[in-house]
């Protein structure tokens, strides 16, 4: 397999995959726009497998938009340890995957890469790993986004409706993260906001036009 994003082949090794999706050109130590995939931009039907059953939440559509106006890279990090159960293969995820961005696309705004870790306990096989450095609330995806695209981490935002999402924001060095019809809480270093209504909507677009200023 071939291992540069932007390729035909953007599974690099066994339990990671890392997708460039466009040509867009960033500055050097951008911040970032991180969003968790199922559950935050399109509903989650429980390991999604079936590209026809996609449907996208539209209250993340606004802050899509917003960072795509800003000229701020946004990067989908998902886990997907249904491919690790043997529940589907990559070529499932990839199908499923292309709707969402087709479905985004649609909508008049886009992600810039995503990238998506298989490794699971219960997995089999070569993706039978605990506690794999990629699988959130590790947080190898965001900081293999930030080396390819040379982010500032510190000053990116996290998006997503797990804890385990804001685990792996902290753990980036990432200063705040919003949770998806979750609770707003603070811990040492990282800010913890809830996104749940118009109101919260509004502080994300603010914290995101905030970035592009």
């Amino acid at each position: 397999m071939a291992d540069r994003i932007g390729t035909p082949h953007p599974l690099i090794e066994p339990g990671l995959w890392v997708e460039e999706v466009g040509d867009s050109v960033f500055p050097a130590r951008s911040p970032a726009l991180f969003l968790d995939r199922d559950g935050t931009i399109n509903v989650d039907t429980d390991y999604p497998s079936d590209p026809a059953e996609i449907e996208l939440r539209p209250q993340m559509l606004p802050a899509i938009a917003a960072a795509n106006r800003a000229g701020i890279p946004v990067v989908v990090i998902t886990n997907q340890s249904g491919i690790a159960r043997g529940y589907f293969g990559w070529d499932v995820f990839a199908k499923v995957n292309a709707r969402v961005l087709e479905l985004l696309g649609e909508q008049g705004v886009s992600v810039d890469m995503v990238l998506a870790c298989a490794y699971h306990e219960a997995g089999v096989g070569p993706l039978a790993m605990a506690d794999h450095p990629m699988r959130k609330p590790n947080p190898g995806m965001l900081i293999e986004a930030g080396r390819r695209l040379d982010l500032d981490l510190r000053r990116s935002l996290m998006v997503g409706d797990k804890l385990a999402d804001m685990q792996a924001g902290q753990r980036a060095g990432l200063a705040q993260g919003w949770l998806v019809d979750g609770e707003a809480a603070s811990q040492p270093g990282f800010a913890i906001r809830r996104l749940h209504d118009d109101h919260d909507l509004g502080g994300l677009l603010a914290a995101i036009d905030a970035l592009g200023s």
